[in-house]
């Protein structure tokens, strides 16, 4: 079954049809994904597009996992490694950029899949999702100043008077969704919660696209968290960190709060050990990996949840009945 690239013109939405097969895979990090993907399209001779928000960003390879560059040889790899780590990259940037990777070319496309852990990415794809304008870099700056210098209780105040609908949805303490918004209402007059009402300008239709969150035993999940950081730390994760660091960027942008990383930076401050260090990187994926879960299953139900073993044969099955 072909899917549709749905792009906005004057409101309407207009159909562009490709006769490519579209396979969607998330589940928690940890839980097999790349490997997966990357069977399945030596398999079926398939691209694989990134989905995760953090494997975006070129700074970090080892900590974010990305497919290594022996593994992208073996098979086309889009979106990957291509942000820079002091740009604050959008769901909206990214839908784009997906759309565009799978415009029609007049030609019959290989197969796609679509890889990663953020929820939002996939949401943005099937549901669309709001395109909050660009904030200027003067405005950005001024809040993120004014953060340091008085902390985020004083921006959740200004945002209760500014955005009081905004503000009752989010935690006191969320640095980030608080600035975020604050910054919204500041450049657009509007709430984000306003823009967030709107669809994208480009969503795609896949209500018959393959869909699978990959589900692992909650004790192996917990192993593989385990096993995979360890094998970050013997690949040079702080030196990566390192690099990082020396950059001083603002810690309210993504990539310096990417797992492992606010831990290891402290490490490298010599604030804390680095046996501290690693199980703070640890114990922050699993508490991600259970967020992760509890989003797909509440906002996206309509993907199946399998075992990573039996995920080559139920996304195989799918696609045989699809073809009938």
């Amino acid at each position: 079954m072909p899917f549709r690239i749905l792009i906005r013109a004057n409101t309407h939405y207009v159909n562009a049809v490709s006769d490519t097969e579209v396979i969607l895979i998330a589940g928690p990090t940890a839980s097999g994904k790349s490997a997966l993907a990357l069977t399945l399209a030596r398999k079926f001779g398939a691209t694989i597009i990134n989905a995760d928000s953090m494997q975006v960003y070129r700074d970090l390879r080892i900590l974010t996992a990305r497919p290594t560059p022996e593994e992208e040889r073996r098979a086309p790899h889009r979106l990957y490694g291509h942000v820079d780590a002091a740009e604050n990259f959008s769901v909206g940037q990214w839908s784009r950029e997906v759309a565009a990777v799978l415009a029609p070319t007049g030609r019959v496309a290989h197969p796609t899949i679509i890889v990663g852990g953020t929820g939002l990415y996939f949401n943005a794809l099937v549901h669309g999702l709001a395109e909050v304008p660009p904030t200027p870099a003067a405005i950005r700056e001024e809040v993120r100043a004014r953060l340091a210098s008085e902390g985020v209780a004083a921006l959740h105040a200004e945002l209760k008077w500014r955005d009081p609908s905004a503000a009752a949805r989010l935690m006191p303490g969320d640095r980030a969704r608080i600035s975020r918004a604050l910054e919204v209402v500041l450049a657009t007059g509007r709430s984000i919660l306003d823009w967030q009402g709107e669809p994208t300008p480009v969503r795609l239709d896949l209500a018959d696209a393959a869909k699978i969150f990959l589900a692992p035993d909650r004790d192996e999940l917990r192993r593989r968290i385990d096993v995979r950081f360890d094998a970050m730390m013997a690949a040079g994760a702080i030196e990566e960190v390192r690099a990082l660091a020396a950059r001083r960027l603002d810690p309210v942008l993504p990539a310096m709060k990417a797992h492992g990383v606010p831990w290891l930076a402290r490490y490298l401050k010599g604030e804390i050990d680095l046996v501290e260090a690693i199980e703070g990187g640890k114990r922050d994926t699993r508490h991600y990996t259970k967020r992760q879960a509890t989003w797909f299953r509440n906002q996206l139900p309509d993907f199946i949840w399998v075992e990573p073993a039996n995920a080559p044969a139920v996304v195989e099955a799918r696609l045989r009945a699809r073809a009938k």
